[in-house]
C-alpha cells in the first residue's frame, strides 16, 4: 500500500527531545515500512526515517527563527495536494489546517487527532468538515465532539525494543516526566513526594508560555523541598534509565489528557504508574496491575505505599500485549483498508 504520513513541522520526526505527536508519527511510519508498505513522510528536513522523506522545511520550526508556523504548513499542504494522486491513503497529523485542501479526496484520508477536543471552536469546525475520517487516540477524547466521521480509536504504541526494564535497578525515587505546565500538575507530584517521604525527580520541558508558572509556582516549591530534584528535559536515550530506576511514575494531571504517552513509556520499563482519574488514564492504567488510578493526594500517597506489591515483569507483559508500535500500525492499516473498501464504510457516530 502507498501511504503518505503528514507530520507537523514544529519538531523533527522523531523529535530530538520533547514532542509527543512527532514521536508517534515516527513510530507509525517506521513500523509501516517494517511491515512492507511504501511510505512517504512529509516532515521537516532534519527528520530521520526509512520512508521516503519529502522535506518541507530545512529543519524543525522550533529550532529556527520562524515566528509564525502557519505559512510553512500551508506550503507543505500544497505539496501534499499536488502529490495526492500518488498515494492510496494519506494520513494527517496536523490537526485541522488540511481540511479545505482534502475536500476532493477526503475519502482516502485519515486524520489522527492528537490534541484536546473540548475547546468551543471545535464544534463549528467539525460541523463544516464532518466528512473527514477521524481517528481518536482514546475513547475519552471523543466525548466533547459533535457527530463526526469516526474511522476508529487507536491507542498509541511504542517500538517494542525502544525502552526495556533494567537488569538491575539502582534507584528508589518517584519520577515526573514530560512538561512543566499547570494542567500537568507538577505541584501535586511534589506534594505527593513530600507527604510520602520519598525523593522526586522531575525531568520536564518548560515552554515559553509556562516560564512564569515555573518561576512563580514550581521553582519556589523546589527550594522548599530538599527531596525534589529538577533534572531538565531528557530524550529517549535517557528515559530507560530515568524511568527504569524509578519506583513509580507520577502522572497527576488536571485536564482531559487525550492519551498520555509517558504512561506507556513507564510501563515499557516495568515501572508502575500512579495517575489521576482524568482523560484517558482509566483506559491506559490497569489498577492493581500496571499502577493505580487515584482521585486525591491522599489516595496517591496511599498508592505510593502499595507500589512494591506490583510485579514489574507483569507490567512489561501488559505493555507488550497492548501498547506496541506493531499493534498500532496494524490497527491503522486495518482502517486504511476499510476506507478503501466501499463495502465496509467507516464508523459514523456521535460523540460518546
Amino acid at each position: 500500500m502507498k501511504i503518505a504520513q503528514v507530520a507537523p513541522l514544529m519538531e523533527s520526526v522523531p523529535p530530538r527531545l520533547y514532542g509527543g505527536t512527532e514521536r508517534i508519527v515516527s513510530y507509525v511510519t517506521e513500523e509501516l515500512v517494517e511491515q512492507g508498505h511504501d511510505v512517504t513522510l512529509f516532515a521537516s528536513g532534519d527528520s530521520l526515517t526509512r520512508a521516503r522523506l519529502v522535506p518541507c522545511t530545512t529543519k524543525a520550526l522550533r529550532l529556527s527563527d520562524v515566528k509564525d508556523p502557519i505559512p510553512a504548513h500551508l506550503i507543505m499542504l500544497d505539496e501534499v495536494r499536488r502529490l495526492a494522486s500518488s498515494f492510496d491513503v494519506l494520513h494527517f497529523h496536523v490537526d485541522m489546517l488540511h481540511y479545505p485542501v482534502i475536500r476532493d479526496f477526503a475519502s482516502r484520508t485519515v486524520t489522527t487527532l492528537h490534541g484536546r477536543l473540548d475547546l468551543p471552536d471545535m464544534h463549528p469546525l467539525y460541523s463544516v468538515f464532518s466528512d473527514a475520517p477521524l481517528v481518536s487516540i482514546s475513547d475519552n477524547q471523543r466525548k466533547p465532539m459533535p457527530p463526526v466521521n469516526w474511522a476508529g480509536r487507536i491507542h498509541h504504541g511504542l517500538p517494542q525494543d525502544l525502552l526495556k526494564p533494567l537488569a538491575a535497578r539502582c534507584g528508589d525515587y518517584l519520577a515526573f516526566l514530560g512538561r512543566i505546565s499547570p494542567e500537568k500538575r507538577p505541584d501535586r507530584a511534589i506534594e505527593i513526594a513530600a507527604r510520602s517521604g520519598r525523593e522526586l525527580r522531575i525531568a520536564a520541558k518548560i515552554d515559553k508560555v509556562d516560564r512564569d508558572y515555573w518561576r512563580e509556582d514550581i521553582e519556589p516549591l523546589l527550594r522548599r523541598h530538599a527531596n525534589v530534584r529538577y533534572i531538565g528535559e531528557i530524550g529517549d536515550a535517557e528515559k530507560a534509565e530515568f524511568l527504569g530506576n524509578a519506583s513509580a511514575l507520577l502522572f497527576p494531571i488536571d485536564w482531559a489528557e487525550p492519551f498520555g504517552l509517558v504512561m506507556i513509556e513507564a510501563m515499557a520499563c516495568g515501572t508502575p504508574v500512579i495517575a489521576w482519574n482524568c482523560g484517558s488514564v482509566p483506559e491506559v492504567v490497569d489498577p492493581g496491575v500496571t499502577g493505580f488510578v487515584v482521585d486525591s493526594i491522599e489516595e496517591a500517597v496511599s498508592a505510593v505505599s502499595l507500589i512494591g506489591n506490583l510485579d514489574r515483569r507483569r507490567i512489561r507483559e501488559v505493555f507488550d500485549q497492548r501498547f506496541t508500535a506493531a499493534r498500532m500500525a496494524r490497527d491503522y492499516v486495518a482502517i486504511y483498508r476499510r476506507l478503501l473498501d466501499t463495502r465496509q464504510p467507516v464508523e459514523l457516530s456521535a460523540a460518546e
